[in-house]
């Protein structure tokens, strides 16, 4: 144990499971329940253990002071229209939340139609989900309190900015979805949770409904469940012609899904299974009549965009309207009657447009390298907006004509930095076993290879989820201070396609952390860092990513910021959603599985008197994505086996979830406090 810390005690008690025939201990199984008095006084101790670390840090003010400075620009949301009405999010800089405005005409004085930061006084009351009836006369919203995944919906009066008395909970992972007349939509809900243990309990058996407007949540149309299928979730989503109700069924976190449908036309009609087996990922695009548009990866990794007639389902009728390229596509929309495209090459974004027969119109021309977002609408829109952004760009609003092809600057917002001082490069190197990995890296310009520049190596590596160039302030900072971003675009994402994500999946998960080690290999080798100046950090699959490379390779990295990981391999899946992951991870009730999983869970192949990099652990005592006993029970294995001076903590956020919807005021904190752990730990010298 470090002689400069004096760590909590943490009790050990005598818990055993058996696995295929294995004892494996778990003495911290008593830091699962965060309500019990044990756990909450562990919290206490371990949080006044490293906020009194961090406040003896001189750098934390100044670098609180300087995100606080950058953030405080205006930041601008994609605007897409509804009706006679055009939408969008402007955040004036520091609010905790930003505001959703309306207006008829983009030269018109916006009015608030919601503004979040009016729920509570902290700000940890967000927005979490929307949708615009198709008249445009009411908004139904979502609020999550805290940062949970449960979500609350209500439906306000556009014109007089009035909430109606419609009311509905026990909503997890759904949207809304209007009728075309727009007297009601469709969503998803669970059944009431347990108020004591809403935020660990798992979630099965969601189920489909329509509510009424005006109507008692308790009076909804149940329009689809399976009771026999209790892993089975349902999206539902009313075609733009309002005549079909598209129904995607999904299970965990496995990108392959059902599609089933509901003639809305027909009164008390039959939901139909048009898609009846887990094959592959079939994303819906929007119908022409009876002939139905999908995007999918069927026998097309990186996906392709096929023509399915509902009247004849025959798989050799089906038609491939743009075959597979060697981009990627990530996404597909309709915009005067073309597909927009939206493909990943090298983790950059193109967008591509192509008529209904499948024939290339034109690449949209963008600004430069970066990501792209947006180009929503309906099929006869000839406007559009979208987003662009890089590491050195902030997210920059621009309008689209999809007659000629030209982009405008709708919003673009002024952030006090010269974007010129900085260069970005994509390389790519060799992994363990030879596969060609990409990598972003951003510095100052001028930056010297000497290996003595403190870098920080992000990365994810997971659930087909693809790191592309993005705006941030807290990197700008950590940039600004001397230091270098690197992003890794690892094996398990959906940069290159399916085949790239089950490439770090269940069995293969160990090529992602390969991957990882290998980029922080090639940084030293490449004279960008040494060990003594390279610090890695991830979040939720992220967090694993750190927490297995820290014990593979302890000895490689300085510091390591693991933010909310999934770190209990053994028992993830027996928490909220944590089973819908098993499609990614594999079960430790499968045995071979199971292998796999004690191979690389970090909270099992910690090593006694080893000195770990020094680690800040971060985590929510409201996250019921990845429940925080998770970071709980790393901390504590890990104080316990860490030999050396180097400073083992967690930092456990309260009020607080997973991340999305975190107000400014927490994020700066937080950020504040990562810096300055690794400034201490680096011996960055503050520039």
């Amino acid at each position: 144990m470090s002689p400069k810390f004096s760590y909590p005690t943490t009790l050990q008690q005598n818990v055993t499971d058996i696995y295929h025939g294995i004892e494996i201990k778990d003495p911290y199984r008593w830091l699962e329940n965060p309500d019990s008095e044990d756990t909450k006084t562990w919290i206490a101790a371990q949080n006044k253990l490293t906020f009194d670390y961090l406040s003896t840090i001189e750098a934390r003010d100044k670098i609180k002071q300087r995100l606080t400075k950058l953030w405080d620009y205006e930041k601008y949301g994609i605007p897409f229209k509804k009706g006679e009405r055009y939408f969008y999010f402007k955040n004036d800089g520091l609010q905790n939340q930003s505001v959703l405005y309306t207006l008829k005409n983009l030269d018109d004085e916006p009015t608030i139609l919601l503004d979040p930061n009016t729920l509570s006084e902290d700000g940890t009351v967000a927005l979490s989900g929307l949708s615009i009836s198709e008249n445009a006369q009411y908004l139904a919203y979502g609020l999550s309190t805290s940062g949970s995944d449960w979500v609350e919906w209500k439906v306000r009066e556009i014109e007089t900015g009035k909430d109606l008395l419609d009311h509905l909970k026990w909503t997890k992972f759904t949207g809304t979805s209007w009728t075309k007349d727009s007297q009601g939509f469709f969503y998803s809900r669970y059944n009431e949770p347990n108020e004591k243990t809403k935020l660990e309990d798992t979630n099965y058996y969601q189920k489909l409904y329509y509510h009424k407007l005006g109507t008692s949540q308790n009076d909804d149309l149940l329009i689809y469940d399976r009771p026999d299928k209790k892993e089975w979730g349902f999206s539902g989503r009313v075609t733009e012609d309002g005549q079909y109700l598209i129904i995607r069924v999904w299970k965990g976190t496995d990108p392959k899904n059902l599609i089933f449908y509901q003639d809305l036309s027909q009164e008390n009609s039959p939901v139909i299974e048009l898609i009846k087996e887990f094959e592959a990922n079939y994303s819906f695009i929007e119908n022409e009549g009876s002939r139905f548009y999908f995007r999918t990866d069927l026998n097309a990794p990186k996906g392709k965009v096929i023509g399915i007639d509902i009247n004849n389902l025959n798989k050799e009728n089906w038609q491939e309207i743009i075959s597979e390229s060697e981009e990627t596509l990530k996404g597909v929309g309709i915009l005067n009657n073309q597909f927009v495209c939206d493909y990943l090459q090298d983790a950059k974004s193109a967008i591509k447009i192509y008529d209904l027969q499948g024939n290339f119109i034109r690449d949209v021309s963008l600004p430069g390298i970066g990501s792209a977002g947006g180009f929503n609408g309906k099929k006869e829109d000839t406007e559009t907006f979208y987003s662009f952004t890089s590491f050195t760009t902030p997210n920059t609003i621009y309008r689209y004509d999809m007659l000629t092809g030209e982009s405008t600057i709708f919003r673009q917002p002024t952030v006090g930095f010269n974007p010129d001082d900085y260069e970005i490069k994509q390389i790519f190197y060799q992994s363990k076993d030879g596969t060609n990995v990409p990598m972003f890296i951003t510095h100052k310009k001028g930056l010297k290879l000497d290996r003595n520049n403190p870098t920080y190596l992000y990365g994810y590596g997971g659930f087909n989820v693809s790191l592309t160039p993005s705006f941030s302030i807290s990197n700008l900072v950590w940039m600004e201070m001397g230091g270098i971003y690197a992003v890794a675009n690892l094996r398990g994402g959906g940069e290159y396609g399916e085949e790239w994500h089950q490439a770090g999946m269940k069995d293969k998960k160990q090529n992602v952390f390969d991957d990882f080690i290998a980029a922080a290999e090639w940084l030293i080798e490449n004279n960008y860092t040494s060990s003594q100046k390279l610090a890695i950090g991830g979040g939720s699959n992220g967090g694993l990513l750190v927490g297995a490379c820290i014990t593979q390779k302890p000895n490689l990295y300085a510091a390591a910021l693991p933010a909310v990981g999934v770190l209990d391999m053994l028992r993830f899946h027996q928490f909220t959603i944590g089973w819908a992951w098993c499609p990614e991870y594999g079960s430790s009730e499968n045995e071979e599985e199971f292998k796999t999983l004690l191979a690389y869970s970090p909270l099992h192949n910690l090593t006694s008197n080893t000195p770990y990099p020094a680690t800040m652990i971060t985590t929510a005592d409201h996250d019921d994505r990845v429940v925080p006993a998770h970071s709980f029970k790393l901390a504590a294995a890990l104080q316990n086996t860490h030999n050396g001076e180097n400073p083992v903590l967690i930092r456990i956020e309260t009020k607080a979830g997973h991340g999305a919807g975190k107000p400014t005021t927490k994020l700066i904190e937080e950020i504040a406090d990562k810096w300055s752990f690794l400034v201490d730990n680096l011996e960055v010298n503050m520039i």
